[in-house]
């Protein structure tokens, strides 16, 4: 079983995925975060790779990703990128990622591509106010990835929002459950674990 989960940057999508997570067991979910797909840019000086926008579909390796999603869903392991916020880089290292009753993919734009969507079976948006998501990426991004208050506010003026605009928000369309609040919506979150342990109980004999 195949769950996605979306929203806009910072809106509560990890929160999500790791209550879900803590709920059905970790032993029961292989979770994969776009995140780790970026393209690696290792051929491109590293004052160019500040400029590249990473809030656009073009920046996501979305075949290598296609393929993890495929070969976990086949029952087959997979190696799962590494990436360097702060050198805009994959690492040498990878992280094996084994196949499990339940795949949790999480990402700003995983229901843009119709291939990946196909392969969901159960969409989530996570919606949550505009400056409250801006909040949590200026302290994310400070504290986690070694940027500035100007470094980040100029990305989400230029990039963020205009490619949350443009590309995120509207694939709110795709969901088969919208997530208002974030990660504190503790009643839907409640609604969607009690679902999959159900499934997982019915058809594959865990919890």
């Amino acid at each position: 079983m195949i769950i996605g989960i979306s929203g806009g940057t910072g809106s509560g999508k990890t929160t999500v995925s790791r209550k879900i997570i803590s709920s059905i067991g970790e032993s029961n979910v292989a979770y994969l975060q776009q995140d780790s797909y970026y393209r690696n840019l290792t051929a491109m000086p590293l004052d160019q790779r500040h400029q590249v926008n990473f809030d656009h579909p073009d920046a996501y390796d979305n075949e290598l990703m296609l393929k993890h999603l495929e070969d976990l869903r086949s029952g087959n392991s997979v190696d799962r990128p590494v990436y360097d916020f702060v050198a805009h880089l994959r690492r040498q290292e990878t992280i094996r990622v084994d196949p499990l009753p339940v795949i949790i993919v999480e990402g700003i734009l995983i229901f843009y591509d119709a291939r990946m969507r196909s392969l969901m079976d159960l969409k989530i948006f996570v919606d949550c106010e505009a400056d409250i998501r801006f909040v949590r990426r200026l302290e994310r991004d400070i504290r986690v990835r070694g940027r500035t208050v100007e470094s980040v506010i100029e990305q989400y003026l230029t990039t963020v929002r205009p490619m949350h605009l443009q590309f995120v928000e509207p694939c709110m369309r795709y969901a088969d459950k919208i997530i208002p609040e974030g990660g504190f919506n503790e009643a839907a979150i409640d609604l969607i674990t009690g679902k999959l342990r159900s499934v997982l109980i019915r058809d594959f004999d865990q919890l």
